[in-house]
């Protein structure tokens, strides 16, 4: 996310709603409260809507960020994952999403150039987060157990786990890094600690 946010007061005027989009040279922004929690989101095609309802009216009254917005705004947390992300703006057809914390202040945006800019990652620095942070740090399995291999962001997984719960926990950890485009699953596992789920019924007597 960027940390720094172009942002607007719920009772800005439409003329500095225009004008903060113009100088920072952006689609839209957050309109925040007077405790910096996000109400909605603004954006040019907000203003342009806004200009065409009111063509022919004659005298109005002025306009404020808050008649403009589109609200609720889409947000996202900061622990969320890219891809959960993404997903999100893509379902919901939003181009930015403003990132909160638990209290629903404003604290940075995430836009469709800062989602792509994680699948920029290089194949070694995936390779040693995968490795180090879900295999050694989060399974505890020793560095050689598991050989992990990056190629343009497919991450193959070989080797052998513990238990047999492990290897969807490896492959769900692993695709929720920043960059993973895919995962190949080569893992075995030398007990299996999967119990199957009893049959509801009462047994039959005679």
């Amino acid at each position: 996310m960027t940390s720094e946010v172009v942002q607007v007061r719920r009772t800005a005027p439409f003329r500095e709603v225009v004008q903060l989009l113009d100088h920072h040279r952006i689609s839209g922004m957050p309109v925040v409260d007077e405790d910096d929690k996000v109400l909605g989101v603004v954006s040019g095609t907000d203003l342009v809507r806004a200009q065409a309802k009111r063509a022919g009216r004659g005298r109005a009254r002025a306009v404020i960020a808050q008649d403009l917005m589109s609200t609720p705004a889409v947000t996202v947390h900061p622990e969320q994952s890219v891809p959960d992300a993404a997903r999100l703006m893509e379902r919901r057809g939003v181009g930015r999403l403003p990132v909160v914390d638990e209290e629903d202040r404003l604290i940075g945006i995430a836009t469709r150039r800062d989602l792509l800019r994680v699948f920029l990652r290089t194949d070694d620095d995936i390779r040693h987060q995968v490795t180090e942070e879900v295999l050694v740090g989060g399974l505890e399995l020793p560095p050689e157990a598991v050989l992990v291999s990056v190629r343009d962001g497919v991450v193959t997984l070989d080797g052998s786990v513990e238990l047999r719960s492990q290897v969807p926990e490896a492959i769900h950890s692993v695709w929720r890094l920043d960059g993973v485009v895919g995962v190949v699953n080569g893992l075995a596992f030398r007990f299996d600690d999967y119990t199957p789920p009893r049959t509801s019924g009462h047994a039959e007597t005679t």
